[in-house]
């Protein structure tokens, strides 16, 4: 089963979430996003006024493929990947710089945003977020189940399934 290689929880989350929050108010870019190399969104921010976002799955699932083709063109050129890339519409366009071996930040911006703004302040934020995880020190939080958690979950399946008990 895939499963996202980078947890963020607790305080780590909480300085990542403001350095996505800076960067979307600094660059004055639309949405920031954490994704791993997989394609699973870790993290997300929205400015306050950027439409909705398409589905954040399916873009993420889309820019890691396409991270790893980009890879793989780097690769035949004899470069081990490219470390940023750029994608410019005429609307819309996306930034994604590595985060390390992991993950990605991806910035998308529209034509009000100056590309060289966008790069500027994704820099920034990717050398503050590498900083944050290397000094993360903290631990997934545990998931205990309870008596009463037992109890309401198999009287839940009961009514569903029947209790199977003749």
């Amino acid at each position: 089963m895939l499963e996202p290689s980078l947890d963020l929880y607790g305080e780590t989350y909480e300085k990542v979430d403001g350095i996505l929050a800076e960067l979307l108010s600094k660059s004055h870019a639309r949405y920031a996003m954490i994704l791993d190399r997989k394609g699973f969104v870790l993290m997300h921010r929205r400015a306050v006024w950027a439409p909705k976002p398409p589905s954040l799955d399916s873009l993420a699932t889309l820019i890691a493929s396409n991270y790893s083709a980009n890879t793989a063109i780097a690769n035949l050129f004899g470069e081990s990947g490219f470390k940023e890339t750029v994608q410019q519409g005429a609307e819309v366009g996306t930034y994604l710089e590595e985060l390390g071996e992991k993950a990605l930040l991806v910035t998308v911006f529209d034509s009000s945003a100056a590309l060289g703004r966008i790069k500027l302040f994704t820099k920034k934020a990717v050398e503050e977020v590498r900083a944050v995880l290397r000094d993360a020190k903290d631990e997934a939080p545990s998931i205990e189940f309870d008596q009463e958690w037992s109890s309401s979950t198999e009287a839940l399946l009961d009514g569903l399934f029947g209790s199977g008990k003749s």
